[in-house]
């Protein structure tokens, strides 16, 4: 099994600032892990680390051993991590079915890309239903469907979640967890970015907490939703 990402005592910031100052995580392979983190803590700034938007001062970024510190955005994703992004952001006008496509713009074969949106609308019946309405006329839970189906169909090790309860009622938000539980039981990696901290530690294997730039809580999810740090984290 592969989709292990390490992250080893990374500085990034912008201008003379350092927003992380020495984060260090690992993402095992197999596993849900969470990244919790208020607004203003430095989450945003250690995705835009790992997929390249925004490379490290210091410190060091490996996936499945090989070193993608600074490394181009594609070259990241074509090395096996999928972002789905914040607010989901979708081809508003684009068919569900043209969106799934767009995911898998860089495979040359057809019948490889119909059999991973055959795959997609097992795991999303609700988007098989509607593969020729434009994704733009569909609801929010639909479109973060739309959002994530299209980050699977690159085949990904790793799934990089921004977010992803951003926006949603709260019955949507359950739905759309249980949807990554899913994804993570067909042997994807997830690393899932969130500030739900109720929701997510429920369906994480293991978390961190990040605060002020700087990793202050770390553990098996179980434990972190009883500790301290997690309460000051979030409620100062």
């Amino acid at each position: 099994m592969t989709g292990r990402l390490a992250i080893d005592g990374i500085y990034t910031g912008y201008d003379r600032a350092d927003v992380l100052e020495g984060v260090t995580l690992t993402v095992e392979p197999g596993r849900i892990t969470c990244l919790l983190g208020s607004n203003g803590s430095g989450k945003t700034t250690l995705i835009r680390s790992i997929l390249g938007l925004t490379p490290p001062r210091a410190g060091r970024i490996t996936f499945d051993g090989r070193d993608i510190t600074g490394l181009a955005t594609h070259k990241v994703i074509a090395a096996g991590i999928a972002c789905i992004p914040e607010g989901r952001k979708v081809f508003p006008k684009f068919t569900v079915d043209e969106n799934l496509r767009a995911g898998a713009y860089q495979e040359p074969s057809e019948d490889v890309t119909r059999a991973r949106i055959a795959e997609i609308y097992d795991i999303f019946p609700r988007l098989g239903e509607r593969r020729a309405q434009l994704a733009g006329t569909m609801s929010g839970g639909e479109q973060a469907m739309v959002s994530i189906g299209r980050g699977l169909m690159r085949a990904p090790k790793l799934l990089l979640i921004d977010e992803p309860s951003l926006g949603l009622s709260p019955l949507l938000v359950k739905e759309n967890f249980n949807i990554i539980r899913k994804i993570n039981e067909r042997g994807i990696t997830v690393f899932l970015v969130e500030q739900n901290v109720h929701q997510t530690l429920a369906i994480a294997h293991d978390g961190y907490v990040l605060s002020k730039g700087r990793v202050v809580a770390s553990g098996p999810s179980q434990e972190l939703a009883a500790r301290q740090e997690v309460r000051e984290a979030y409620f100062g």
